[in-house]
């Protein structure tokens, strides 16, 4: 790419950027725009507003204005779109279209990014594709000059998907709908808990006309009995299928029956599925207490999620990076994430593929429209079907598989732990409990647990089972004996950094205790995210979004009395993940963490920066700092030092966050990630042992048998432990390197640094259509 040696905050210099938001709103949209309004200032880039969507595009005059940096302040964490969105009849004709075309060629506007659905993103392209033709239109009726159609001869256009439904095929989410989820899982656990004291069956219909994602994640994420999903309709006759479900559940001792409804289920003839219909029929089939929720628009409302605002900061930046890179001839594209790597897609490959699932379900074409929906949505859909309901084998495998948390307590360790057991337990095995860690283990603190006894675990957080720091070494002699004692063929180890030494330990013991010699796998859960061999550790989410609403309450009071600035501290031990990540999330002035070394000058610019910025309308600041980041720069050093600095302009306060960061109720991604990570390491561990049976026993001392199981860029992956040995620094218990560090200049640009932003590493176009095959392929991550 040419444009590498560029410096970037030349790159827009003469260029005027307008952003709209489009169709149905959706958290995090805020956070796009602001991203995109900051990134297109900071390249020397003129930038507009668009009020009220196309309408305003159409009605130009007050609909269009210039932006500043002050005014997306505060826009961050609040949910809907700020400027305002707008379902618009006169874009679809032809004349509104001339008309907002000179409105831009007027303003000097070529280049438009456009933040909504499907639909949104389909007008976006028409306007450009027609571009040239509308320009001939205005010119012959005398409303523009020559010069002026010259001038804007060409325009790029760049789409963010916007859609709390992740409809848009392609992307793996879409902007809004993380936040979605936050909304209906506060609401299933609300119920949960009145439905546990009656005995009751809820029926719960969420959004999606076409589309499954939000029912079935929920499902996936509180283990509902049955979900209805567009594209899978129910096979005939299940009705009947569904009460004996309902009526055996019930026999089990289950109080509680909870049914997912998307609001576009329907039957194998097309017919509608409602959540009225489902209830009559419980009621008359089953006579069991039913109620119905719908939960409507609540789902669109709220403040934005940790992940969605980072996701809208990243596509901003991305979508600026993308407009001014783009020639009359590329194609115009959506900017999206696939694992955690921005990508470029072609829009019109996308909205094609989306067309091809409605055209599917349409002609009944059940499993292709699965397939179409991509990668992710099939997984979920598969670990649904396994996990919804008790199916055991009728063969028993006489296969002991022990199951134990290490380290301290996060949020999502429990949801791990479920699906282990059921999966264990649908495999014929009989599964094993450890309390408290190897402790427990080395103390025979085991038992057996069943379906059962898991169950509502994936709404619980802390650790059920009991966990502790304690490192296997110390207790060979009797975690040998009880691994004999108690017959365990393999262990499923969750937890943080010391799940991973004690794993390592484990295997450098095979060569001396032979009853070590049995199939291990590690699953990273920890809040600092510090685990190697993993993008993502289960529970970092949930802390990251309690620090991000800590942060916007203190942000609130600091609005109120100005000139105030807060330093927080946040946990993570060497690891600056969360102090980074919440630092996007929150719209943070600065992050101090280990791995980006910082010096006295560098404290003195911040303040330097913050003095500035007392100067301006945003009276505010944030500064976040990791707990170990620095052995003398503490956060009382940094406190006193910005006290000191600030007299007369602004004064300080500090606060440090604690414990609370690593409790609280899981997120849907923790509940999620953390159900497929358990389901798909007790898979790993069947076919692991079929490998390692030999003459009767298992013996198994390869490197490959003891894993780590981590989220690499797009696939879950089974790393040998001891291969990721040369990629940790096990002084500062963190990874060599980090992905999210090159989220960093990010954060300081939004924080309106002048810093280098590298633009070598951008994304390249990728195609979501592959050519040969006539199959969209979608990558799988566990974020969706």
């Amino acid at each position: 790419m040419s444009h590498t040696n560029m410096d970037p905050t030349k790159m827009g210099v003469g260029r005027s950027i307008a952003v709209l938001t489009s169709g149905g709103d959706a958290q995090g949209m805020n956070a796009a725009v602001r991203a995109t309004v900051r990134v297109g200032l900071y390249t020397g880039a003129k930038v507009y507003f668009v009020h009220e969507g196309y309408q305003g595009l159409v009605d130009g005059g007050d609909n269009i204005r210039l932006a500043t940096w002050e005014s997306v302040s505060m826009m961050l964490q609040l949910g809907g779109t700020v400027i305002g969105s707008a379902r618009c009849m006169d874009f679809r004709g032809r004349e509104g279209r001339t008309k907002a075309a000179l409105n831009l060629v007027k303003l000097g506007i070529t280049n438009l990014c456009v933040i909504g659905g499907d639909g949104s993103l389909t007008g976006a392209n028409q306007f450009r594709t027609e571009w040239s033709t509308l320009l001939v239109d205005l010119l012959k009726a005398g409303k523009i000059t020559k010069d002026e159609a010259k001038r804007s001869s060409h325009l790029n256009i760049v789409g963010m998907v916007g859609s709390i439904d992740n409809d848009f095929c392609g992307t793996d989410m879409t902007i809004g709908t993380d936040s979605a989820l936050h909304r209906i899982i506060e609401v299933v656990d609300a119920i949960t808990t009145t439905a546990q004291s009656h005995q009751r069956t809820f029926i719960l219909e969420v959004m999606g006309r076409h589309c499954g994602y939000l029912a079935l994640v929920t499902a996936l994420s509180c283990g509902a009995d049955w979900v209805f999903v567009p594209e899978m309709p129910p096979e005939e006759g299940w009705e009947g299928h569904l009460c004996r479900r309902l009526a055996d559940q019930r026999a089990r001792g289950c109080r509680l029956n909870v049914i997912i409804v998307a609001e576009g289920a329907m039957n194998r003839d097309g017919k509608a599925i409602s959540s009225e219909e489902i209830k009559k029929l419980v009621e008359s089939s089953l006579g069991f207490d039913t109620r119905t929720t719908v939960l409507g628009h609540v789902q669109r409302g709220g403040t934005p999620s940790a992940f969605d605002r980072i996701l809208g900061s990243r596509m901003g930046v991305e979508a600026v990076m993308a407009l001014l890179e783009a020639t009359p001839d590329t194609p115009a594209c959506v900017v999206s994430l696939s694992g955690n790597h921005a990508v470029r897609l072609p829009l019109m490959e996308c909205v094609q593929v989306t067309k091809d699932v409605t055209t599917a379900m349409a002609e009944g074409r059940w499993e292709d429209a699965i397939k179409l929906r991509g990668k992710s949505f099939e997984n979920n859909w598969s670990t649904y079907k396994m996990l919804a309901h008790i199916n055991p084998p009728d063969t028993k495998s006489n296969i002991n598989v022990a199951v134990l948390n290490v380290g301290a307590p996060c949020a999502g360790m429990n949801s791990a732990v479920r699906s282990a057991v059921r999966i264990g337990i649908i495999q014929g095995h009989n599964m094993l409990a450890v309390h408290d860690g190897f402790e427990g283990l080395a103390h025979g603190n085991i038992e057996p647990i069943t379906w059962n006894d898991v169950s509502g675990w994936t709404g619980m957080g802390g650790s059920q089972l009991g966990t502790k720091r304690v490192l296997p070494s110390k207790y060979f002699e009797e975690i040998r004996l009880m691994i004999a004692k108690f017959n365990i063929h393999s262990l499923v180890i969750i937890g943080g950094f010391e799940a991973y030494m004690g794993g390592l330990e484990l295997v450098t013991a095979r060569e001396k205790y032979e009853e070590l010699c049995i199939p291990m796998v590690v699953i990273p859960a920890t809040v600092s995210n510090n685990v190697p061999g993993s993008d993502f550790s289960i529970g970092a989410d949930t802390a990251l979004n309690t620090i991000t609403s800590t942060c916007d309450r203190i942000k609130q009071s600091a609005a109120g009395t100005k000139r105030r600035v807060f330093i927080i501290e946040t946990m993570g031990g060497y690891c600056g993940y969360l102090a980074t990540m919440a630092g996007l999330a929150a719209g943070a002035d600065a992050a101090y963490i280990y791995e980006d070394e910082f010096s006295i000058r560098d404290l003195e610019t911040n303040v330097g920066h913050l003095l500035q910025k007392m100067k301006t309308d945003v009276k505010r600041g944030l500064i976040l700092r990791n707990e170990n980041c620095n052995a003398n720069y503490t956060t009382d050093f940094i406190f006193a030092l910005y006290s000191e600095e600030g007299k007369g302009v602004f004064d300080c306060r500090k606060n440090i966050l604690g414990h609370m960061q690593q409790g609280g109720t899981p997120t849907p991604f923790d509940r999620n990630f953390g159900t497929k990570m358990g389901s798909k390491a007790v898979l790993w561990i069947t076919e692991k042992l079929k490998e390692v049976y030999r003459h009767g026993r298992i013996f198994a001392n390869t490197p490959d048998s003891a894993c780590l199981l981590g989220m690499r860029k797009r696939a879950l992956t089974f790393q040998p432990l001891t291969d990721l040995k040369d990629q940790t620094d096990f002084e500062h218990r963190i990874p060599k390197t980090s992905w999210w560090l090159k989220l960093r200049p990010i954060m300081k640009i939004l924080a309106k640094y002048n810093i280098p932003l590298d633009t070598s590493e951008h994304a390249h176009m990728e195609h979501v259509i592959q050519k040969e095959l006539h199959e969209p392929l979608k990558k799988d991550t566990p974020s969706s």
